[in-house]
């Protein structure tokens, strides 16, 4: 069956589209434990963006998991599918023209890599929310680490799964951050990379 796929070439391309947007398109990818602030993050940094005249989209965690990714599960399996996905969307989006901003925990760095890989390294900043797990836990907005340490939820990243931490991200923001500061710090490390060059 592969071997009858072939891919359509169009006149119209990545190129063309951030020219007509006026700005570069990229994936910034949020990772860190739930609750880390993540979602949080990534809705203040796309209002800033917006009101500065720039087309973008949020692919946020729980969002996807009710529409595309809604028949996943959360063992280690389905939740590197739900990424593998999430790559591939996101590669479309920045074809499209615009900046995607990306919040899942994302806990292996196999997956993360993948992405990067998918929408080309230049393409994908990574910034790593190091909330600790102490702080995400007293946070537990959505109840999950109770449930999970109960034992009602099995396969809790940071409970009873892994987070493997990134080992040099492009941006690393923590509690000790207030949202603004955050959103500073990152906007700072992207800024030059958003405007095409004349």
């Amino acid at each position: 069956m592969e071997k009858n796929i072939i891919a359509h070439s169009y006149k119209i391309g990545v190129d063309d589209r951030r020219k007509m947007n006026g700005h570069h398109s990229f994936l910034i990818f949020f990772t860190g434990l739930s609750g880390s602030g993540k979602s949080t993050l990534a809705n203040a940094l796309e209002e800033k963006l917006h009101k500065n005249g720039l087309r973008t989209y949020v692919l946020d965690g729980d969002n996807v998991r009710q529409g595309i990714n809604s028949n996943l599960s959360f063992e280690p399996e389905d939740r590197s599918e739900n990424l593998r996905r999430i790559g591939e969307v996101s590669k479309l989006f920045v074809d499209a023209g615009i900046i995607v901003l990306a919040a899942f925990i994302a806990p292996y760095k196999k997956d993360r890599d993948f992405i990067k890989k998918t929408v080309g390294e230049t393409n994908y900043i990574e910034v790593f929310v190091n909330t600790s797990l102490e702080v995400c836990e007293q946070r537990d907005v959505k109840g999950l680490y109770a449930k999970a340490r109960s034992g009602e939820i099995k396969n809790m990243t940071g409970v009873s799964a892994p987070y493997e931490s990134p080992i040099n991200p492009d941006v690393e923001v923590s509690n000790e951050n207030s949202i603004q500061e955050s959103v500073d710090i990152i906007y700072d490390t992207i800024k030059n990379q958003i405007r095409l060059k004349k």
